[in-house]
């Protein structure tokens, strides 16, 4: 049997659902897994974080929205994590982790073999988080790290943090992708940012959206696209105080950069779909809540596909 994807959304699962979701993991048929916003036992946590551990086939798991919402959870998702070898894509969007929760996690996200894809938007990090997070961006040569980054909405990281980080960016020899959105960053902070971007040869996506910046960083993004060779494609600065004339000069020079690369690259042979529809829709900053819980089952969606790698595109119902 093919595997499938099992997507749940704002419910509060029986131990009998989770018996079910826990019997198709160990039993390798389930690519993609969210259980986004949903509750359940502390000991049925338990019991899907072992099931977690078993699969080989899981490529993809959402948390997100409080799934992890204790120290003793965290701890059990980081013995899963240890062990499991298949994961690629861990979501823990809205999770109160706070550094505490993050130095449980690391040893596991920082040895594992497959992960390249890791949200920690909105999970209270500060300084001690962030500098283990930076241990996941190695310098060229090191090991394989991150390729998809999520931090958005984590006021608790100070400018110093932030600096430190961006020279880990600068260093980094797999990031592409960076979400930094909602962060009170500022101009000086976007300053060393457009230094890492520089500094990159991987990084193509870079979200500033509402971070506080002004027309100064703006001028300083424009001048490095402008002037520099880089591998941006896609700066986002919504949100800020920046005149719409600079974010239109900005993606002007961006998309001919694009086009220009697209002409040189040959199309893709055999008719795989290209990397950025496999990219999963993301949560965006919102106040963390619990989704309204209907007294209904959940709806759980069972998915096989013969799409391979495409089936990592599927987002939530």
């Amino acid at each position: 049997m093919l595997p499938a994807s099992i997507q749940i959304t704002g419910e509060l699962l029986s131990a009998a659902e989770v018996q079910d979701i826990c019997e198709s993991l160990k039993e390798d048929g389930v690519r993609l897994l969210s259980v986004r916003g949903c509750q359940l036992s502390d000991r049925d946590f338990g019991r899907f974080c072992r099931s977690v551990a078993e699969s080989r086939s899981l490529a993809q798991l959402n948390l997100n929205l409080g799934v992890v919402s204790s120290i003793s959870r965290t701890r059990h998702l980081a013995d899963a994590l240890k062990t499991n070898r298949s994961l690629q894509t861990l979501f823990l969007h809205g999770t109160p982790l706070l550094d505490a929760g993050l130095v449980a996690l690391n040893p596991a996200l920082s040895t594992h073999p497959s992960l390249v894809c890791l949200d920690l938007g909105d999970c209270m990090l500060g300084e001690e988080a962030l500098a283990l997070i930076c241990g996941m961006l190695p310098p060229d040569g090191a090991k394989s790290g991150l390729r998809e980054l999520t931090l958005s909405a984590n006021p608790r990281i100070s400018s110093k943090g932030w600096a430190r980080f961006a020279i880990a960016v600068a260093h980094s020899s797999q990031l592409r992708v960076l979400n930094l959105d909602y962060n009170p960053l500022g101009d000086q902070i976007a300053a060393m940012l457009a230094v890492a971007v520089a500094s990159s040869r991987t990084l193509e996506v870079l979200d500033l959206e509402g971070t506080g910046l002004t027309n100064q960083s703006a001028q300083v993004f424009l001048d490095m696209v402008e002037n520099y060779p880089t591998s941006l494609r896609v700066l986002v600065l919504a949100e800020n105080d920046i005149s719409p004339e600079l974010q239109q000069q900005i993606s002007d020079l961006l998309s001919e950069g694009e086009e220009e690369d697209n002409r040189e690259v040959p199309p893709p042979q055999g008719g795989h779909a290209p990397s950025s529809a496999l990219q999963p829709i993301r949560e965006k900053h919102q106040p963390l809540t619990w989704l309204p819980h209907s007294n209904s089952r959940p709806t759980m969606v069972m998915l096989t596909s013969g799409l391979g790698e495409s089936l990592l595109a599927e987002t939530e119902m």
